[in-house]
């Protein structure tokens, strides 16, 4: 089946009304609410329900899973789409909570663009700054929408400095805030030239009424409605001017300048305008790299890769979901392709789109869309299918937990049961499994986040394979993988660092933090160690 079979023009028109990215944030700062807003004005939902811990009696649509639902976070990556103003949306939802930040990792590797999300009041935050340095490792363009700025928060100019010197990236203003706190009122749009005013929008549950100005600050009628704002305003955007800040398409698609956006995800202020402009600048799915070189999504027949597993998305069914990112050709329901892993030919029967935990069935899909194929246990995560079959995408790379417990095997009465519970969550990228082999005796070690993913881990064993989990925490912080020759008996007697072999039988060594790894390398002449367990995917995936 190649692109030409059904038309490259068709599939050029789907690629280029596609949009497909990721919001990144640190905990709290408005992610699943600005999510849900989008999909408000996308039209996918008729009212938003801001999710507010155990006291909402609503729950956002990207959070489906019982734990998110009792907790009032998002723990688990979903995948949701709308159609706005010509455009597909596909939106790669992400956790916000450090915990699960190696999900977003994941994620990450299928977006075409992110969101930068911060909180007007607390700036650049430290999950924010690692998954900027994921984003730009990956050389994919970021776009800045600061948030809660209808609460008391820093100066845009502030901010804007923030963003300059500890990401190390150019901050552009597109629209600026009129007001702040109770006083926030809307932006003003530098580009366009227009005041946008809104009111309304004390629960953000429903679309907000926007009044639209259009001209320069000097237009009379601009003067009149700002009042006393004006002022501020004027010499804000005039500081703007005066430091040259312009906005350049080529230098944000480079990943050296990121748009910026003010807005309020709770009130709606703002929301819309941000949507149209991001559709407007956002990449379209571009040529994806593989071990043959770019691999065009309309000049190759179809193919994809797995960026994420999912057991149990239906509690009734026990079902397994692989999510597929299309990135050439065109998708078509019930047809054979290859699985390049394992060689086999692999029809695309029972697929369908996800929209947090609903799914819809789908027949066809396109370039940058992500499609959920049921899995009886054939898919890894990094997984490539292709109807050509002579490519394979580059992996997914193994980031380092920052968190290990022991598995206590002896503690639990159904060991069957544990084994296949834990290779189940393992092969989702839940956690990763580490193996050391001490006295003839071998110890399952499993590595993560953050304590609530191994909370996560207890929660779905108990509730889906009926196992009481047993562990112990150990006194390690990271985790590095050895590149090239190594020889395991450097660390025989060592009492901070320990060597095991992780789920792919590759050696890693496990320390209690970066001291050690330093002492190490400063000790023993030609070691090479690694923070992931692929360092060379990421250069690939660029």
């Amino acid at each position: 089946m190649s692109a030409g079979a059904h038309g490259t023009g068709e599939i050029e028109r789907e690629v280029a009304r596609r949009r497909t990215f990721a919001i990144i944030s640190h905990p709290d700062a408005g992610k699943t609410t600005l999510t849900e807003k989008l999909l408000l004005y996308g039209g996918a939902l008729r009212e938003a329900g801001a999710v507010r811990g155990q006291r909402s009696a609503r729950h956002a649509t990207s959070d489906w899973l019982e734990l998110e639902q009792q907790r009032g976070i998002s723990v688990s990556s979903s995948a949701l789409y709308f159609d706005y103003n010509g455009h597909r949306v596909n939106i790669l939802d992400t956790p916000g909570h450090q915990d699960f930040s190696e999900d977003t990792y994941r994620t990450l590797m299928a977006a075409d663009s992110a969101v930068m999300l911060m909180d007007a009041a607390k700036g650049v935050e430290e999950q924010t700054r690692k998954l900027f340095q994921v984003c730009r490792l990956r050389r994919i363009p970021i776009f800045t929408f600061v948030n809660k700025m209808d609460r008391f928060g820093r100066e845009g100019l502030d901010l804007m400095s923030e963003i300059e010197e500890i990401l190390g990236i150019d901050a552009v203003p597109v629209d600026w805030p009129v007001g702040s706190g109770a006083q926030f009122r809307g932006v003003y749009d530098r580009m366009r030239e227009r005041l946008l005013l809104y009111s309304g929008g004390e629960h953000g549950t429903t679309r907000v009424d926007q009044e639209v100005f259009e001209g320069t600050l000097d237009d009379p009628e601009i003067r009149e409605v700002l009042g006393s704002g004006y002022d501020d305003l004027a010499e804000n955007l005039e500081l703007i001017q005066g430091a040259g800040a312009e906005l350049d398409l080529e230098a944000v698609q480079a990943g050296e300048q990121t748009p910026m956006f003010f807005g309020s995800a709770l009130t709606n202020y703002a929301v819309e305008p941000f949507l149209e402009r991001f559709l407007s600048m956002a990449p379209c799915p571009g040529a994806r790299l593989s071990d043959q070189g770019g691999i065009d999504p309309v000049g190759h027949p179809f193919s994809g890769f797995v960026f994420k597993i999912q057991a149990n998305m239906d509690p009734d069914h026990r079902d397994r979901v692989a999510f597929l990112r299309v990135c050439s050709g065109r998708f078509t329901k019930g047809a054979t392709t290859q699985h390049e892993r394992t060689g086999k030919s692999l029809r695309l029967a029972n697929s369908t789109l996800i929209m947090g935990s609903d799914r819809h069935e789908v027949d066809s899909a396109y370039p940058g869309d992500v499609v959920g194929l049921f899995d009886p246990g054939i898919f890894r995560i990094g997984d490539t299918v292709s109807d050509e079959g002579d490519f394979a995408y580059a992996g997914i790379p193994s980031f380092s937990p920052e968190s290990f417990m022991r598995v206590e095997v002896a503690a639990t009465l159904k060991r069957k049961s544990l084994e296949k519970g834990i290779a189940q969550l393992v092969q989702e990228g839940a956690v990763q499994l580490f193996e050391a082999h001490d006295a003839a005796a071998v110890t399952w070690i499993l590595g993560a986040m953050g304590p609530l993913q191994f909370e996560v881990m207890r929660h779905r064993l108990k509730g889906e394979y009926r196992v009481d989990l047993e562990l112990t925490s150990l006194p390690f912080k990271l985790a590095r993988w050895p590149q090239g020759d190594f020889d395991p008996d450097l660390f025989r007697h060592a009492e901070r660092i320990k060597v095991v072999r992780d789920g792919e039988g590759r050696f890693a060594i496990l320390a209690h933090n970066d001291w050690d790894v330093q002492r190490a390398l400063e000790r023993h002449e030609g070691l090479v160690l690694s923070d992931t367990a692929d360092p060379h995917l990421f250069e690939a995936a660029r």
